[in-house]
């Protein structure tokens, strides 16, 4: 990930309202700033939840609370903890997420 066309900014994450997005069961629930050329989000997943596609697009991950499962289209798959975080380029190893008893997400794409 190149950093591009960002200048210096600070987030009051209270302010940023949440969007929903339904998986193939459960919901995320998405907080999104958009500056330049990156996405930084903090993202809920509901208990129960189950991405609805395979993702291609690069990520740096971590997670703040609960337990995440990230499934590789390979077939596999990595449980995260808080204070654990993945990275993924765009465009490599397909991915989607999964969690049972929910997880709070730091996202940065």
């Amino acid at each position: 990930m190149r950093i591009e066309n960002v200048p210096f900014g600070v987030t009051d994450w209270s302010a940023v309202p949440k969007t929903a997005h339904p998986g193939e069961t459960g919901t995320a629930h998405w907080q999104t700033v958009e500056t330049g050329n990156i996405r930084v989000r903090i993202v809920e997943y509901s208990p129960g939840y189950l991405a609805d596609h395979w993702c291609s697009r690069g990520h740096v991950l971590y997670v703040l609370e609960g337990e995440l499962v990230t499934e590789l289209k390979d077939g596999r798959s990595f449980t995260l903890l808080p204070g654990q975080s993945y990275q993924v380029a765009d465009g490599e190893e397909p991915h989607r997420s999964r969690t049972e008893i929910g997880a709070t997400l730091f996202i940065v794409d």
